[in-house]
């Protein structure tokens, strides 16, 4: 059971990873440290898919990660 759960964490932290770097750059606050100068852009399309997706995936790994914590 363990070995499955770390396979699936560590499959997880890599697309979590891979989806952060895929993320725009001039978003949050890397717009203070020289990112586009806009105030506020509404995502769209891609971008959108690609941040919920960030958001699930995350959710599902730091809940692998406890999950692990209790069982092992």
């Amino acid at each position: 059971m363990m070995n499955i759960l770390n396979v699936i964490e560590a499959v997880l932290g890599a697309l979590l990873a891979l989806l952060i770097l895929l993320q725009h750059r001039a978003s949050g606050l890397s717009a203070t440290f020289g990112g586009g100068g806009t105030a506020y852009v509404q995502r769209r399309g891609a971008e959108k898919v690609l941040f919920k997706l960030t958001i699930w995936i995350s959710v599902a790994f730091f809940g692998i990660a406890i999950a692990m914590m209790y069982i092992g």
